[in-house]
């Protein structure tokens, strides 16, 4: 089992810690449901290092990112990320990940920690043209710093503006008296804030000084069983439970960065799919009925004929009520449409809605 560099850390402040992607990490401090409203009212701080940082070099890096990324990295300027997915040869995806451009030959991506092994090796066969490579995920720490109070919270730590960042850029700059740490205005939450990468050596020091600083706005550390609640109710796949190896991108309402402008793998295939339509669509639902949906869940309809399964659920901490999502057959996936989620041989009663949950 790996710890991050800030595993003492949350030892010290009483988290309880599980494994997860191969880490040991912070489920929890407090509790899920005060974590949670500490996100999306104030000011929260997730350790995520666990995560995959891959560097990308030379003259052909950005034709290696387009040719196994599904949306148009040469979109993309200095300073500006852009979320994306590896398909794979079959109609499926390898992961999910975002590309920061550093400059005209130099990209991040950033993957899940799940994956880190399996997208080097899956990158790295399509690396004909000598692009330079290096996978710094081991000595890199992220912290993602959430919620509407961050810029006021860590302000005081940087001469980068922080309000005034657009959604899904990035500066490289000074933070917390270290130097050449990228702040990015990114987060999976939909609660707004920063993402921070740093390397190893500056954690306890960069995690010290984002607490002085945000002690006033109410700032506290937070686990990734919040973190799953938060990214739910915005409607946000999760790589391993709503896309995986099996799900294409169409299905998974994510032809918004499916763009058929360029080569890339399995694009001819996904392509054709998005024409003809698919035969079933992740979609999410609140349970009108009393019952939490969990991950595997079946999805059946009014005869109990099963139409499909539960990819993500949970009792929304915002909305106080359950929600999910979960892949059906096409003719059941317009918002409204009566579905039944069956718990425990029972079928409890659920509805179609749109994303996000939280509006």
């Amino acid at each position: 089992m790996k710890n991050t560099a800030l595993t003492e850390k949350h030892i010290s402040l009483g988290a309880k810690m599980v494994p997860f992607a191969g880490y040991n990490m912070p489920v929890q401090y407090e509790g899920i449901n005060v974590e949670h409203a500490t996100v999306r009212n104030a000011v929260g701080v997730f350790d995520v290092s666990h995560m995959g940082e891959f560097i990308l070099k030379g003259e052909n890096a950005l034709d290696l990112i387009q040719r196994v990324t599904s949306n148009d990295a040469s979109k993309l300027h200095d300073g500006k990320v852009q979320y994306s997915c590896l398909p794979n040869n079959d109609g499926g995806i390898v992961d999910d990940l975002l590309v920061y451009r550093i400059d005209e030959k130099t990209y991040m991506l950033v993957v899940n920690a799940s994956n880190i092994e399996k997208d080097w090796n899956w990158i790295q066969e399509f690396n004909t043209a000598g692009v330079e490579m290096h996978n710094i995920s081991d000595k890199t720490s992220l912290l993602a710093i959430q919620g509407p109070k961050a810029a006021d919270a860590l302000q005081s730590l940087t001469d980068i503006d922080l309000a005034s960042m657009e959604y899904y850029t990035f500066k490289k700059g000074t933070f917390a008296g270290v130097e050449n740490v990228v702040v990015s205005a990114t987060g999976y939450t939909g609660a707004g804030g920063f993402e921070i990468y740093f390397d190893n050596e500056h954690a306890d020091r960069i995690w010290d000084a984002v607490f002085a600083a945000g002690a006033e706005y109410g700032i506290k550390p937070i686990g990734l069983a919040a973190r799953d609640t938060l990214r739910l109710e915005m409607g946000f796949c999760l790589y391993g439970n709503d896309i995986d190896d099996t799900t294409s991108p169409i299905e998974a309402g994510l032809g918004w960065i499916t763009k058929f402008t360029k080569p890339f793998t399995n694009a001819e295939a996904l392509q054709a799919q998005k024409e003809a339509g698919v035969t079933r669509k992740l979609i999410g639902f609140e349970m009108i009925d009393r019952g939490i949906p969990r991950h595997d869940y079946p999805i059946v309809d009014a005869e109990g004929n099963v139409i499909g399964k539960v990819t993500s659920g949970t009792q929304s901490p915002s909305l106080q009520k359950a929600i999910g999502m979960g892949y059906v057959t096409k003719e059941l996936a317009k918002e409204g449409t009566e579905i039944f989620i069956d718990i425990r041989n029972s079928k409890i009663k659920a509805k179609v809605v749109k994303f996000p949950f939280y509006k």
